[in-house]
C-alpha cells in the first residue's frame, strides 16, 4: 500500500539503557529518509555495577528524554505540528524506562492532537531493514539482542509467527557476561569482538548447543558456564589468553546461531517464498556473527540483508520507521484504547508456530 503523502514520524524508545528519539520521514513510494536518530547511551551510569540498574535506567530516561526529544526535533527541522504520529515502546522492557518513554509520548500526542501509536520493541527491530533498503515480505528474522534471540516468519506488518527463541539466556546477555567475566568493561558484545581480534578461535572446544535436538531454539547457559571454567583453570590469564576464550566464545555463539537458523530455514524453504534473511538486534552488528551467516546464506541461496549498526542497537528510528509501517498498513489505534495503556515489561511479538509458549512463567510467556 501506498500513501499520497509524506508521513513525518517521531519515534521515542526508552526500553532499556539507551535514551533515543528520531523523526523519519515516510515518502509515498515507501523509502525512508531518516532526519535525525538522537540516541544517548547509559554506559558510563552503569559501569560501576556490572550491568544495567533499571531504577538508575529510569531516573537517566527522566532527566535527558526531554532534551534528547527537542534535539532530534531541531535536526530533523521538522516542528510538531508537521509531524503525522507519534511512535513510542510500550514494551517489552524494563518496565521504569518504558513508562518514561510512553507517557511522554502521550504528553506530546496529546499536546499536539497527534496520533499515539503504541509499539512493541521487537516491532521496531522486525521492521528495520525495510528502513534501510527494500525488503519485500515474507522474509525470515533473526532477532539477536541483549534480552532476545529468536527466530521469527515475517509475513506483514503485524503478522509474525515465531519458529524458535532462546530456552534460557539471550545471545547479547551471553556476550555481556563473557566480557563481565573477563574483565572487558561495558558494554560487552563490542569489547569481546575487540578482544577476539587478536585470539584464536580454535584454542578452546567450546560446546555446540542443542546440536542433536530439532527445532531452532536457542540455548546459551551452557556456553557462559563453559567460557567461565576455561578463565577459572588458567591460573594468571594473560593478555593472549583473554584474546583466546573471548575469540573462543564468539566463533561458538556465531556457529550456534547459523546452525538454528540453518534449521528454521529448513522449516521456511519453499513455503516462504522469498528467501530472505534479515539479521536484527545489537549482535547483528558483530561481524563474527555476520560472517558466518552470509556463509549460511551462500551455501543455500538465500539473501542476507542487516542493517547499518548504528540501527541494529536500539534507536528512535526503527520506532518511527515502524509506526510509519502500521499508518499505511491501517494499523492506528483509538485515541481512547492507547492513552489508558499501560507500560508492559513482557510483550512477545509472535505467537509460536505450534501455539506452545516457551519459557513462559508466573508473569506469562517471556517476550
Amino acid at each position: 500500500m501506498t500513501t499520497a503523502q509524506d508521513l513525518f514520524v517521531l519515534g521515542v524508545e526508552t526500553s532499556c539503557d539507551d535514551t533515543a528519539a528520531a523523526i523519519i520521514r515516510r515518502r509515498p513510494d515507501g523509502s525512508c529518509q531518516i532526519l535525525s536518530n538522537e540516541v544517548w547511551a547509559q554506559h558510563e551510569d552503569h559501569a560501576a555495577f556490572g550491568g544495567v540498574v533499571p531504577e538508575i535506567a529510569a531516573r537517566s530516561h527522566v532527566e535527558r528524554l526531554d532534551s534528547t526529544i527537542e534535539k532530534a526535533v531541531a535536526v530533523a527541522g521538522i516542528a510538531f505540528d508537521r509531524l503525522s504520529a507519534v511512535a513510542a515502546t510500550a514494551g517489552p522492557g524494563l518496565v521504569g524506562g518504558v513508562m518514561v518513554g510512553l507517557t511522554t509520548a502521550k504528553a506530546i500526542a496529546l499536546a499536539h492532537d497527534l496520533p499515539l501509536i503504541p509499539l512493541n520493541h521487537l516491532e521496531g527491530h522486525a521492521l528495520s531493514a525495510r528502513m534501510t533498503e527494500p525488503a519485500a515480505f515474507p522474509y525470515l528474522l533473526l532477532l539477536i539482542s541483549g534480552g532476545h534471540t529468536q527466530l521469527i516468519h515475517v509475513k506483514s506488518v503485524g503478522d509474525y509467527v515465531r519458529l524458535g527463541t532462546t530456552i534460557d539466556d539471550a545471545a547479547g546477555e551471553s556476550f555481556d557476561k563473557t566480557a563481565k567475566l573477563l574483565g572487558l568493561g561495558a558494554p560487552g558484545g563490542p569489547m569481546v569482538e575487540a578482544a577476539a581480534t587478536g585470539g584464536r578461535a580454535d584454542r578452546f572446544d567450546l560446546p555446540r548447543p542443542l546440536a542433536q535436538r530439532d527445532g531452532c531454539d536457542f540455548s546459551f547457559s551452557g556456553l557462559k558456564t563453559a567460557v567461565r571454567e576455561a578463565a577459572t583453570n588458567i591460573e594468571s590469564p594473560s593478555g593472549q589468553d583473554v584474546a583466546d576464550i573471548a575469540a573462543s566464545f564468539q566463533h561458538a555463539a556465531a556457529r550456534h546461531l547459523a546452525q538454528r537458523t540453518q534449521k528454521a530455514m529448513e522449516i521456511l524453504d519453499p513455503p516462504i517464498g522469498n528467501r530472505r534473511l534479515v539479521v536484527a538486534g545489537g549482535v547483528a552488528a558483530n561481524c563474527s556473527v555476520k560472517n558466518m551467516l552470509q556463509k549460511l546464506c551462500a551455501a543455500n541461496s538465500w539473501q542476507l540483508m542487516v542493517p547499518p549498526p548504528k540501527y541494529c542497537t536500539d534507536n528512535g528510528a526503527m520506532i518511527a520507521w515502524a509506526g510509519a509501517e502500521r499508518i499505511v498498513a491501517g494499523m492506528v489505534p483509538n485515541p481512547h484504547d492507547v492513552m489508558g495503556l499501560a507500560p508492559r515489561a513482557r510483550w512477545p511479538l509472535a505467537p509460536h508456530k505450534d501455539g506452545g509458549k516457551l519459557g513462559s512463567g508466573r508473569k506469562g510467556p517471556k517476550a
